[in-house]
């Protein structure tokens, strides 16, 4: 009996936390550099889900992977998923803005680029490197955190990589199931805190 009353006040718990988390990803907005609006993480998402891919083109690795991001916005955005970047590290003034909405142009990632001066989206998803992805799917209460970590296994040589854990967890979500791996640790460069 003790042990029942345990698991019921540990399952309230974790069902009241995630409501929370739900009802704060809902409240997340940034500046979009690309547009100049003040974008909310509901916006963004299209029917199926959202990727947030943690990014600043000052890190080599972000760079590395240009090309698989553009694959996979190609690949996915048809099929009802919304990707945008984040920046952890830029503030939202004319000159970031400026500077990001140019880096958008010249690397054809066609898709808003947000700025997470505060750093609230960083915290709220716990991200600490650059490149991190998180992948979000529409749940009971609001959004979902259904995927978060690297993009694939090789984050300096394309041709090596082996293992595609967002592409995996993409094609999974698209199939109305969970990834079957949640979290894969990301490499890349770390995220200042200010």
């Amino acid at each position: 009996m003790h042990m029942k009353l345990v698991f019921a006040c540990l399952l309230l718990i974790f069902g009241l936390n995630s409501v929370s988390f739900s009802q704060t990803y809902n409240q997340l907005s940034a500046t979009d550099a690309v547009s100049g609006i003040l974008q909310t993480l509901p916006n963004l998402a299209n029917e199926k889900g959202v990727v947030l891919i943690f990014h600043d083109p000052s890190c080599p690795f972000a760079k590395l992977y240009e090309n698989r991001i553009k694959s996979l916005v190609n690949k996915f955005q048809t099929q009802g998923m919304g990707f945008a970047l984040v920046n952890p590290q830029a503030q939202p003034t004319e000159s970031e803005q400026s500077r990001l909405r140019t880096y958008i142009d010249e690397s054809g990632l066609n898709m808003p680029y947000l700025i997470d001066g505060e750093q609230e989206w960083a915290q709220l998803f716990q991200v600490s490197k650059i490149p991190e992805v998180i992948l979000l799917v529409p749940g009971k209460t609001g959004p979902e955190l259904v995927y978060k970590g690297a993009i694939d296994n090789n984050p300096q040589v394309e041709g090596a990589v082996t293992e595609k854990y967002l592409e995996m967890a993409l094609i999974q979500v698209l199939r109305g199931e969970k990834p079957a791996v949640p979290q894969v640790r990301a490499v890349g460069c770390n995220i200042r805190t200010y």
